[in-house]
């Protein structure tokens, strides 16, 4: 399928090409590009893509965007991460597509995804997303760059670490619909208190189209702040949760094997549905996603049925079991990030699960000088999980070994390897085993290695 030829990307971005040809995907990371795919070379701080040109077209790379002198077909510009945004400008700007944005402390990854499920199932075939957690100054505009132009619906994950990063990036995806999914300590360490991570997450509202929708956590102490961040740019505002008086209400929400059965009501209408994660986090993440699918004008029975089949989402809640000695222990794979809030929600699930608890925490980073605080912070909902073993893994995680002492036990490690090692050794038949830390800390090998035996 043609995504871009050379003549529209030359269109796009000013530059010049050096022979035609038609590009079906498009990557920046060498080890990413298949046949067909448009490479861009960026030049970044650690290294320059432009080295790895004969890579890319050794992988099959129908062309390239580059701003150096370069022997395979190619577009010739003068920045080649300022075409990349003009690229993510003309897709853009040549799609019909109802977009969604999506920015959150926490859940905002698994709301793209579960939006994804629910306008793929409500659209086949015509629903585009972002790929992976590609949610920075380089993954939004690729993602935009790989949103072919018969979209029908799109969802584009907004993520930030500093403020200022979102109102850049809300002007190029220009959703009619922004999500917040939640707001919580993450980043701290560039923020000075949780109202300044509200405010940088209410930045998504300026790029809204006009009479777009703006869609509010309701429970959340920073509702207020949200709703008047987002009034001069929406032309409706949308607030979901469970208190009573949320626009998009959960009036029942029960836990049913691993899942749960809700009733969401919104309007004068009721939606009752399974959905297919456990856990008051993950009914929260389905609230935002029905309200925006509603904005798009989607089919919401649609929506509820992805929602079911949804299953777990990997690093997100997915689930497996391991065999140990002569049975099989539970392992649930929240491996891919933590904040304090998000390290909260998931050991209250582990809470709900049979047999004897063991969490795998790798510590939280970018907490600035309340790290310490944070973590140790986390004692209260270890215990409240009913934890038997805590491998804790990190420096920054003494804080809660220190606080935890005496209480439980505690297996305090500098490393995923470590922690592999300790946890191979104590893991029984019936044990429910939740592996939780910041991406950073690579618990996703321990997962990796369980799955394998």
């Amino acid at each position: 399928m043609s995504l871009w030829t050379a003549a529209e990307l030359a269109a796009a971005t000013g530059g010049v090409t050096s022979a035609d040809f038609t590009a079906g995907g498009v990557a920046f990371d060498s080890r990413e590009v298949g046949p067909g795919d448009l490479f861009v070379a960026l030049a970044g701080e650690a290294t320059d893509g432009h080295r790895f040109l004969p890579q890319a077209f050794a992988q099959g790379a129908a062309g390239a965007i580059v701003s150096t002198a370069c022997d395979g077909p190619h577009v010739r510009v003068a920045d080649s991460f300022a075409a990349l945004e003009d690229i993510a400008r003309a897709a853009r700007a040549r799609t019909s597509a109802r977009v969604i944005g999506v920015t959150g402390s926490v859940g905002k990854t698994s709301a793209k995804e579960a939006l994804f499920a629910c306008l793929d199932r409500i659209w086949p075939g015509q629903a585009h997303r972002s790929v992976k957690s590609y949610n920075n100054h380089t993954g939004v505009p690729l993602s935009l760059a790989r949103m072919p132009a018969a979209t029908r619906a799109a969802v584009l994950e907004m993520g930030m670490n500093h403020p200022g990063e979102l109102a850049h990036l809300t002007t190029l995806v220009r959703p009619h619909v922004a999500v917040v999914t939640a707001i919580a300590p993450a980043h701290t360490e560039f923020f000075a208190d949780e109202a300044a991570i509200a405010d940088a997450k209410g930045e998504i509202f300026r790029g809204l189209e006009p009479g777009g929708t703006a869609i509010v956590p309701f429970d959340s102490p920073h509702r207020d702040r949200l709703i008047v961040a987002a009034r001069p740019h929406a032309g409706r505002i949308v607030t979901f949760g469970s208190g009573t008086g949320a626009d998009v209400r959960a009036i029942e929400a029960v836990r049913i094997g691993a899942g749960t059965f809700m009733t969401v009501r919104t309007g004068e209408r009721e939606l009752s549905f399974t959905l297919s994660q456990p856990g008051a986090h993950w009914v929260s993440n389905a609230l935002a996603v029905l309200a925006a699918v509603e904005a798009v004008g989607g089919d919401l029975g649609l929506a509820g049925l992805a929602l079911a089949d949804l299953g777990g989402l990997a690093g997100r809640g997915a689930r497996f079991h391991m065999a140990v000695a002569d049975g099989e222990a539970l392992v649930i794979d929240e491996s891919y990030n933590a904040n304090p809030a998000s390290m909260r929600a998931t050991l209250a699930v582990l809470a709900t699960e049979p047999g004897r608890h063991v969490a795998v925490l790798g510590e939280m980073r970018e907490l600035g000088d309340a790290s310490a605080d944070y973590h140790a912070g986390l004692a209260g909902p270890v215990e409240d999980a009913r934890v038997e073993t805590a491998v804790l893994v990190g420096e920054a995680m003494r804080p809660l070994a220190e606080t935890l002492e005496g209480r439980m036990n505690i297996v305090h490690v500098p490393d995923a390897s470590a922690a592999l090692d300790r946890l191979r050794a104590l893991l029984a038949p019936g044990d429910a085993v939740l592996v939780k830390g910041s991406n950073g800390v690579g618990l996703a090998r321990v997962i990796a290695a369980l799955k394998g035996g």
